[in-house]
């Protein structure tokens, strides 16, 4: 029997409800009227309906009884290719039409990035204005390895992907090999805290995660930076703007570009050039998503 999980997140932390979703052993989430919508074997739908209490006690829960069918081919027959400027995110069974030096092949699995969210499409729009022929960059938190893939595509020469969940590692090293970025791009499992610091100067860093991780990490990405270099963050909610731009300009950085698409907000933080301060909160301009 399988149960079909609805969960609406009570305190804006949707985020923090999806990932707890996937730890817990989702294959696939959908975004539907403004909560997530899962379906899994009935024990399983009951560990994916108590993980998301514990990551929100506000959450309101709904299980359903879900018909047997075809879930894997059901869920993909969902997926879609996602354009962001020159680069396409897809699936394998879709990604004939593609040029492959602007296709990223993304396996659809555990590990998060698919190019189905917002805050994987904002980074990819935000990067494509800052990436340069020859960068080295840092993709913190990577998931997929799908930023990464993309700095690769777009001209960098060494890219550190940096995943501390050990079950998104073979994912992502999957990934990378199936668009020919093994040359150019490194899985590495472990803390980016620590790691982030060895790999020392890197010119864009690229942090798709929650703004929690952000703020513990925001140090040493500062410390990492090349001179003139790069942050890209995302992975937070519009709700969260205002507070993190002040964080992030108090921390030295220099507001550029941002995205918005629905409630997710991505931006573009740049090292401040020697001798002078990170510009107001209130500058940098806004683009809305695709």
């Amino acid at each position: 029997m399988l149960t079909r999980v609805f969960i609406r997140p009570g305190n804006g932390v949707g985020d923090r409800v999806s990932a707890a979703l996937f730890a817990a052993g989702a294959e696939a989430i959908q975004e539907i009227d403004g909560g997530f919508m899962t379906i899994a074997p009935a024990d399983v739908g009951a560990r994916l309906a108590a993980a998301a209490i514990v990551a929100d006690p506000a959450a309101t829960v709904e299980t359903f009884d879900a018909p047997e069918v075809d879930w894997t081919s059901a869920w993909r027959s969902q997926l879609r290719a996602h354009t962001v400027g020159l680069l396409t995110v897809t699936p394998p069974w879709l990604a004939m039409p593609f040029l492959p030096e602007h296709r990223i092949v993304i396996e659809p699995a555990m590990a998060f990035g698919t190019g189905d969210h917002a805050t994987t499409r904002g980074v990819l729009q935000l990067m494509q204005d800052e990436i340069r022929a020859g960068d080295v960059v840092a993709d913190l938190g990577a998931g997929s390895a799908v930023l990464a893939i993309a700095a690769a595509k777009l001209g960098a020469a060494r890219v550190a992907a940096i995943e501390f969940d050990p079950d998104a590692i073979g994912n992502a090293e999957l990934n990378v090999a199936a668009n020919g970025a093994g040359h150019v791009v490194r899985v590495i499992e472990g803390d980016a805290a620590m790691i982030l610091p060895l790999l020392a100067p890197v010119r864009v860093v690229l942090a798709n995660i929650i703004s929690a991780v952000i703020r513990d990490l925001t140090p040493g990405i500062v410390g990492s930076l090349a001179p003139g270099g790069v942050a890209i963050f995302s992975g937070m909610l519009t709700a969260e703007r205002d507070a993190m731009r002040v964080f992030l300009a108090d921390a030295g950085l220099v507001a550029g570009p941002e995205v918005v698409e629905g409630e997710w907000w991505s931006c573009t933080w740049r090292a401040a050039p020697p001798g002078d301060g990170a510009t107001e909160p209130g500058s940098g301009s806004v683009r809305r998503g695709l």
